[in-house]
């Protein structure tokens, strides 16, 4: 136990030693999806024949195909239960392929279009790990067989205020254009959530860095969005000089990490507010930020499901009337007999920072009631992450990023009671408990081929998988090959 206690300051160290290596090193900070001039893709081609403008765009179309492997080692369990991850080893991947098409409407008007294909194999059927998912691409039952869907189609309008010029850049759903330092801009359609909130330069764009969904935004972060992460809603965004103010409502599933959603946004919704301010540190950018979310939708919780059971014990996993995770014990609660009109609520501190030019860390927690059943994420109450990307300069590979990361998730005290009595959730249940918190480390080295083609290769160990002392630690390597068109 105390070797345990010592592991997240043993961590700690070990990342904070990788940062000072990385900036005796100089290497460059990682961006997300930047497209530098170099960059072979369809919009740099059609610009160097003078077939298209770079610099203020009315239309542009990108693309990019992902694979991600990852393979688990056996571990020690004592025992394993409905929804715990199994302790043979297991192979698992994704393979994604992703276009983005922009159009400018009118003036401050445009429009954005991204299908997608997706094909997935998870580990142990997307069960038994709550915060330290190791793939971030994985879907909650995504196919086996590759399958296209459309991820996001929605409106902006920008209206400009004043202040100085700022150039954005042609990117991926982004126009290039000069907008203004003070501006209002409105959003709506179909989009992640997190297209707009919690957006970390440090850590980027994750098909190019970190592999584990620890690191892809606030483990606790209980967004709104239907199964494969994607969610209807409307957003608006005042930026004025170094500060953003960021507000938007989105939908919920009908059911809890499923596809259909809910469209009844005055009776069900996911609300988030977001402040953030870019600054300098020693003459190196930053931002920080604070993300507060609230949630009104129909979950169950904990104390209810518990209480429902111990008041009448035929009201158990087997005898559900409405949706359930697929327990059929007759012994254990169930979040079936609990749910109606909830509220959930969560706040988050994010901070990031450049130490040099080419080196950035991160840190990242939030605080969730944990209370009620986890909705649309991961079944994490509380999280906390911190990490360092930096890029290859002095060794002579720019376009080659390194990064290591750590990860902790915790779970409510009720939380934990309810899955000990034989409870499931969406993504964990190993039938009892010896509560404890869920850890991840992770390493990578993303090695450019060209101007816009990168493998990968991924390194995780993470202890107590479920928040559970009694299983793992679990290790898992990977391997990813990103291409940008």
């Amino acid at each position: 136990m105390r070797r345990r206690n010592a592991l997240p300051r043993l961590l700690s160290l070990a990342v904070a030693g990788f940062v000072l290596a990385t900036t005796s090193a100089r290497a460059e900070v990682a961006e997300p999806s930047g497209r530098a001039d170099e960059a072979f893709d369809f919009m740099n081609l059609l610009n160097h024949h003078h077939l298209h403008d770079l610099s203020n765009e009315d239309w542009n179309a990108y693309g990019a195909v992902t694979d991600i492997w990852t393979q688990k080692f056996g571990f020690h369990a004592r025992y394993t239960g409905t929804n715990s991850l199994i302790p043979t080893p297991e192979l698992s991947f994704t393979e994604t392929a992703t276009l983005y098409l922009g159009l400018r409407l009118w003036p401050g008007g445009e429009a954005y279009f991204v299908p997608e294909i997706i094909g997935e194999k998870d580990l142990s059927g997307l069960h038994g790990l709550g915060s330290a998912i190791q793939n971030f691409e994985l879907q909650k039952n995504g196919p086996t067989v590759p399958t296209p869907y459309l991820s996001r189609v929605y409106l902006r309008h920008t209206f400009e205020l004043g202040g100085t010029p700022v150039e954005k850049t042609s990117d991926p759903s982004q126009l290039a254009r000069t907008d203004r330092s003070q501006r209002l801009v409105f959003t709506a359609g179909n989009f992640s959530v997190l297209d707009f909130f919690d957006k970390n330069t440090v850590s980027g764009d994750l098909t190019r860095s970190y592999f584990n969904m620890a690191f892809l935004t606030y483990a606790a972060y209980d967004f709104a969005a239907d199964a494969r992460g994607y969610a209807w809603g409307g957003l608006a965004e005042l930026d004025y000089d170094d500060w953003t103010f960021r507000f938007g409502r989105f939908t919920p599933p009908k059911d809890p990490n499923q596809l259909p959603l809910d469209f009844r946004l005055d009776k069900v919704y996911g609300d988030q507010a977001e402040v953030e301010h870019a600054h300098s540190f020693l003459g190196q950018t930053g931002a920080a930020r604070i993300l507060g979310y609230r949630n009104v939708e129909n979950m169950g919780r904990f104390a209810d499901a518990i209480a429902a059971y111990q008041g009448d014990p035929t009201k158990n996993a087997s005898t559900c009337t409405g949706f359930n995770y697929g327990s059929t014990s007759a012994t254990a609660p169930d979040l079936c007999w609990a749910r109606r009109s909830n509220v959930k609520v969560g706040i988050g501190l994010s901070v990031e920072q450049q130490i040099q030019p080419d080196v950035g860390v991160f840190l990242r927690g939030m605080y969730s009631d944990g209370q009620t059943e986890v909705y649309s994420y991961t079944s994490t109450d509380r999280s906390v992450s911190l990490g360092s990307t930096a890029r290859g300069t002095s060794w002579k590979r720019p376009a080659d990023t390194i990064g290591a990361g750590w990860s902790a998730g915790w779970i409510s005290r009720i939380h934990a009671e309810y899955l000990g009595m034989g409870g499931i959730d969406g993504f964990i249940g190993d039938g009892k408990i010896h509560q404890a918190s869920e850890q991840v480390v992770e390493a990578f080295y993303s090695l450019s081929l060209g101007s816009s083609a990168w493998v990968s290769a991924d390194y995780q160990h993470i202890w107590n998988p479920a928040y559970n002392a009694d299983r793992g630690p679990v290790n898992i390597l990977g391997g990813r090959v990103h291409v940008e068109f």
